[in-house]
């Protein structure tokens, strides 16, 4: 299972936010579940940002993850970055 959510980030933050992320990443990468993550910045907008999480399953990540105190201490570092706050969708297997 495949978690996207396209990130746009308070101009002005993106280092800031590259820094939070890279202490951020444990976090997630403990979650059981959890098997790979990519952040990919956007080419035609410095404020926007990919975020790819592949899982087992969709409970892994919205029951288990953010269920966790490991999510609220990636709220604390992350979220106020977001402008707005970003849309989360998750995607089956390729066809």
């Amino acid at each position: 299972m495949l978690e996207a959510a396209l990130l746009d980030i308070k101009p002005g933050q993106e280092a800031s936010f590259e820094s939070a992320i890279v202490q951020a990443r444990p976090l997630i990468e403990a979650s059981p579940g959890f098997q790979r993550m990519e952040i990919r910045p956007c080419v035609e907008n410095a404020s926007r940002y990919l975020l790819l999480v592949w899982w087992d399953r969709l409970e892994d990540h919205t029951e288990g993850f953010r269920t966790s105190d490991r999510y609220a201490r990636w709220r604390d570092l992350l979220h106020h970055f977001y402008e707005p706050f970003p849309t989360v969708q998750y995607f089956d297997q390729p066809l």
